[in-house]
């Protein structure tokens, strides 16, 4: 798996970028939105339990993140075709301010090491990249647990600072020193 300090690998894709029929479609590549932080969050499966769950919450912190000069990017091994749908179908899932980038061919999910062995999807893998493409934060947690989208805002604003941070530290508290 990548890890911290590797070069997020190049890709391009095809992803769903909203619902308004003839823009719903836009190719996207790891040099998209370049100059800003990205965060990228992989699922296993549209149309599941779980997945909906942590989309939504992503979508809800979607300001939050922009507000800091990143873009949130959801991966998962469905088809764009299988995203819109679902997008279309799930209350949850309609107004998503985020591309929903469709690894179809499962390249981008084997390039960082997280589709899991046995079912032939993306483990739940989270990754911030920073604005020169290196990897800065990674997480995977197992297929059957959901993620805290509001930690993988706190450790975004613990990377910006480019200070040591505490345990529990959130933005605008007092950094630690090395002193």
């Amino acid at each position: 798996m990548l890890t911290i300090g590797d070069t997020f690998p190049a890709f391009t894709a095809k992803a769903v970028v909203g619902l308004e029929r003839g823009k719903e479609f836009a190719t996207l590549s790891n040099d998209s939105f370049a100059g800003k932080w990205k965060v990228y969050f992989f699922w296993p499966k549209d149309f599941t339990f779980v997945c909906p769950t942590e989309i939504a919450a992503f979508g809800k912190l979607d300001r939050e993140f922009a507000d800091r000069d990143a873009q949130l990017l959801g991966v998962s091994t469905d088809s764009e075709y299988v995203h819109l749908a679902w997008r279309q179908q799930h209350p949850d899932l309609k107004d998503l301010p985020f591309p929903m980038i469709a690894d179809l061919k499962r390249e981008l999910s084997l390039a960082l090491g997280v589709l899991d062995k046995r079912e032939g999807v993306a483990l739940r893998a989270t990754f911030i990249v920073d604005p020169d493409g290196v990897i800065r934060f990674t997480s995977v947690n197992d297929l059957s647990v959901g993620r805290n989208p509001a930690e993988v805002l706190r450790v975004l604003d613990a990377l910006q600072t480019d200070e040591l941070c505490p345990c529990n530290w959130h933005r605008g508290e007092a950094t630690l020193s090395a002193a």
